[in-house]
């Protein structure tokens, strides 16, 4: 009987500890995992006219997959339904400029950084904008899931007037035609959104917040969010991270003269 009931408990453990904390599946229980990217930005993640993505947080996420071992399918997510999207199960990894902050700790468990950046302003080539002091009584774009604008309001204190927009091809309309007058966030956004305008929009190089972004998974799946750290210490040890850095922003005017692993959140 004592025999009996060990083997029961040690098939109990078994599946316990293939699963996430609360009993639901782990990224790690699956052969074929669904990640969700950016469709709308430029050298970050962006849907080609042929239905692919590309980017760097596309290729970051296809190397995790690889090194977790599965077959990977992606999905566009943009800012305002990236939690949302893991809440209702129809993506398994976010990877899509998913700024890590307490607030979103709440619906989603962050793995990584896997990268970090500073937050920048992008302005008409005629503006003289060259740090966030200089966003007083300015309108800012504030694209609809991304904090980035109300933390020049709330945290540095500074008194800008916000202006929502859906995604930020509609800032950079909106930033063109002067219904704006300034567009910030990730500095790897805006330069990617700079790049391919080619009209001269120019960044201030303000470097201001730390943006760390990471990996969003399902708040139970604690084994998984490890795995996903110990891919990404390896994408930064074996150079990945730097050759993909270099290969979609090295022409941008970025700071790239410094690649290291980022300090992880921790999976809890």
């Amino acid at each position: 009987m004592k025999r009996a009931l060990a083997a029961v408990l040690a098939l109990v453990a078994t599946v316990v500890a293939g699963c996430g904390t609360d009993g639901q599946e782990s990224v790690l229980d699956k052969d074929q995992i669904v990640i969700a990217v950016r469709p709308d930005l430029p050298s970050v993640g962006f849907r080609r006219p042929d239905g692919g993505f590309e980017g760097f947080d596309v290729d970051v996420a296809a190397y995790i997959a690889r090194k977790l071992h599965k077959q990977a399918s992606y999905i566009g997510v943009l800012a305002a339904d990236r939690a949302k999207v893991i809440t209702d199960g129809k993506a398994d990894l976010v990877l899509a400029t998913f700024t890590i902050d307490q607030e979103r700790k709440k619906d989603v468990l962050f793995a990584g950084p896997y990268h970090v950046s500073y937050q920048d302003i992008l302005q008409r080539p005629d503006e003289t904008i060259k740090n966030v002091r200089d966003l007083k009584g300015r309108r800012i774009c504030a694209v609809k899931g991304s904090n980035a604008a109300q933390r020049v309001v709330q945290e540095r204190e500074v008194p800008a007037q916000l202006v929502p927009f859906d995604d930020y091809k509609a800032c950079l309309t909106a930033l063109k035609s002067k219904q704006v007058d300034a567009v910030t966030t990730n500095d790897v956004i805006l330069a990617g959104l700079a790049n391919q305008d080619g009209t001269g929009l120019k960044l201030a190089n303000a470097q201001f917040n730390e943006q760390r972004t990471g990996v969003g998974m399902r708040r139970s799946d604690v084994p998984g969010c490890e795995a996903v750290n110990r891919a990404i210490t390896d994408m930064y040890q074996d150079g990945t991270a730097a050759r993909l850095l270099h290969r979609w922003f090295g022409k941008s005017g970025l700071d790239l003269s410094t690649v290291a692993v980022p300090q992880f959140e921790g999976c809890s």
